[in-house]
């Protein structure tokens, strides 16, 4: 799909080659540490990123070819995690054409991550206006809904894009999220039996199992380096894993293990997935909740 510290600091014993991970000894009984080389940027996306600069400069262009080409570098300077110059270029892309609805999308995504939540339900009205079958726009608003304490609107949108694919677990937990807001005992109710339908082989199951109770978090992390098939696909699990370990640790009310949980999540640097993308938001929320809690012990309302 896409998208994931303990009270005490992560000590790397060694120098960790691309794909390969070390284990630190166990402290006070948390789940052993799992670390990848952060993803490198790909030469090949820098090079397109210049084509697709050159490219601009050609004065003949239609508006809507610039505007495809705006839109690409976009994408591209996203994938190497410049996202104020990929806001830039999806924003000239939309004045150019305004009913580029993948434009749209990304816009709506930049503002959820800004927590400008209207401005993002705006954005994904209108991907959903110009394209209803356009799946992924309910995942994105769902998620802006999520962050923007509306979970009974997020349970909607969630559910719609579950129904696309049943079998997905990030679709799945996802859902679960926004339904234990509401209902935390119906949520787990709903969890299990949305996991009958999952495949036991697929490594992203085990995110479902987590919440599910049915293995730890030391389990899962070990099962990440399982099966791997390609250069980064360990950055990119353990990405997803300290994601949802951190939100299962600010569920259950551990606002300082879930925000060092976030910062592994970001450290590795896979920037398109949907973990990378919101650890950062989970952090400030943490940060802005625990400052109104000092506010509030400094002054306390009056009787």
């Amino acid at each position: 799909m896409t998208m994931k510290r303990l009270m005490v600091p992560v000590v790397v014993a060694a120098a960790l080659l691309t794909g390969c991970a070390t284990q630190p000894a166990p402290i006070n009984d948390e789940p052993q540490l799992l670390l990848a080389t952060p993803q490198q940027a790909d030469p090949q996306i820098e090079v397109q990123v210049a084509k697709l600069s050159e490219l601009l400069t050609v004065p003949d262009l239609t508006e809507q070819q610039r505007a495809r080409f705006l839109y690409d570098r976009g994408l591209r300077y996203d994938a190497l995690g410049l996202r104020t110059l990929a806001r830039i270029d999806f924003n000239l892309a939309l004045q150019l054409q305004p009913d580029y609805t993948d434009v749209y999308n990304f816009i709506g995504i930049y503002a959820t991550q800004a927590m400008e939540f209207d401005q993002a339900y705006e954005a994904f009205d209108a991907v959903l206006e110009l394209d209803p079958q356009y799946s992924y726009a309910y995942l994105n608003r769902g998620i802006a809904l999520y962050y923007g304490e509306r979970p009974d609107l997020a349970v909607q949108d969630f559910t719609t894009f579950l129904l696309d694919e049943p079998n997905d677990p990030y679709r799945v937990i996802w859902l679960y999220l926004a339904q234990h807001q509401l209902d935390p005992e119906q949520a787990l109710i709903q969890l299990a039996d949305h996991r009958t339908r999952l495949d036991d082989d697929n490594w992203s199951t085990g995110l479902v199992d987590l919440y599910l109770g049915r293995i730890s978090g030391g389990e899962l992390l070990a099962s990440s380096r399982e099966g791997l098939q390609k250069q980064g696909e360990l950055a990119e699990r353990l990405c997803e894993a300290y994601f949802y370990l951190g939100k299962q640790a600010r569920l259950q009310g551990q606002s300082g293990k879930a925000m060092n949980l976030y910062k592994l999540a970001l450290a590795t640097n896979v920037y398109e997935f949907v973990e990378h993308r919101y650890a950062l938001l989970e952090m400030r929320e943490i940060a802005e909740g625990a400052m109104k809690e000092a506010q509030a012990r400094v002054n306390p309302p009056q009787q």
